[in-house]
C-alpha cells in the first residue's frame, strides 16, 4: 500500500518595506505608519523596515537577515520606478529566496488619496491644480507620474499640471508660476503633494509659491492595502526559490 506525501508549506515570506529614508521625524513616522497598518491588517506576516539611503538598516542587510529563516519580498515604499528600485532594491533581491515587488505607484488608490487631500484643503471651482512629484531622470518614472496626473485630472474633472522637485522639468516653482499666470478670477494655485511623507521634497514644495499645499499621502490605511497587494503579487515567486539550504548559506 502506498501513501502520497502531503507537501508541507514553507515559511511565509517576510515583507520588507523599503523606503528612501529621511532625516525628518514626521517623515519617518509617516512611513512607519504604512508598515504599522500592514502588520495590523496581516498579523501573520513578519514585517520589517529597510532603507536605501539616510537611515539604517540598509535593504541588503535586512533581506540577507530575513532569508536566513524565510523567503523575503521587498516592497518599495516609493511612488515610481527609478534608480532605487532598479539598482538598490534589485541588488538586494539578487539571491535565491528573495523577490522585489512593484513600487506603490501608479495606483488608482493613490489618486483617491490625492483627491481626498485636495478636498480637505478646500479645493474650489476657480482653483488651478498642480501635482508636485519628487522627480527622476528615469523615463519610466516620468511615465508613471503622467499616468497619475491624467487619472487625477479625470477624477477632478479639470486640468492638472505637474511640477518636479528634481530630475525632471518643469520644476515645482516654474509649474506654480505658470499656473498662476492663467488663474481664473478669485482662483488659487493648489498643489497636490504626490509625496508619501513629509521631508526634504515637501519642504521645497512649501517654498514654491503656491497658495495651498496639501498634506503628504501618508498616513492613510489605503497605502497598506497597496503594499499588501504588491507583496501578494510576488510572494509565491520568492517562496519558489527559497529552501532550507538557502537558509543555511545565508
Amino acid at each position: 500500500m502506498t501513501s502520497s506525501a502531503v507537501p508541507v508549506p514553507g515559511p511565509v515570506p517576510v515583507l520588507v518595506g523599503c523606503s528612501h529614508g529621511t532625516d525628518s521625524r514626521a517623515g519617518r513616522d509617516a512611513i512607519s505608519s504604512i508598515l504599522v497598518d500592514v502588520a495590523l491588517a496581516r498579523p501573520d506576516l513578519d514585517v520589517r523596515e529597510a532603507f536605501v539611503d539616510v537611515q539604517q538598516p540598509e535593504v541588503d542587510d535586512v533581506v540577507a537577515g530575513a532569508i536566513g529563516g524565510a523567503p523575503a519580498v521587498v516592497v518599495p515604499l516609493l511612488l515610481s520606478v527609478g534608480f532605487h528600485v532598479k539598482v538598490d532594491v534589485a541588488r538586494a533581491v539578487d539571491r535565491p529566496g528573495a523577490a522585489a515587488a512593484r513600487p506603490m505607484g501608479p495606483d488608482p488608490r493613490l489618486v483617491e488619496i490625492l483627491a481626498d487631500r485636495l478636498a480637505e484643503a478646500g479645493l474650489a471651482a476657480a482653483d488651478t491644480v498642480v501635482l508636485a512629484a519628487a522627480g527622476s531622470t528615469d523615463p519610466d518614472a516620468a511615465g508613471a507620474v503622467r499616468e497619475v496626473v491624467a487619472a487625477l485630472s479625470q477624477r477632478l474633472g479639470r486640468p492638472v499640471s505637474v511640477g518636479y522637485g528634481a530630475g525632471a522639468h518643469p520644476r515645482v516653482p516654474a509649474a506654480v508660476e505658470a499656473a498662476r499666470s492663467g488663474l481664473a478670477p478669485g482662483g488659487r494655485v493648489v498643489v497636490a503633494s504626490y509625496l508619501l511623507a513629509p521631508g526634504y521634497f515637501l519642504d521645497r514644495v512649501l517654498e514654491a509659491g503656491a497658495d495651498v499645499v496639501t498634506h503628504a499621502l501618508a498616513p492613510d490605511p489605503r497605502l497598506a492595502a497597496i503594499a499588501l497587494d504588491r507583496y501578494d503579487e510576488v510572494s509565491a515567486q520568492a517562496s519558489a526559490t527559497w529552501s532550507p539550504s538557502v537558509s543555511a548559506e545565508a
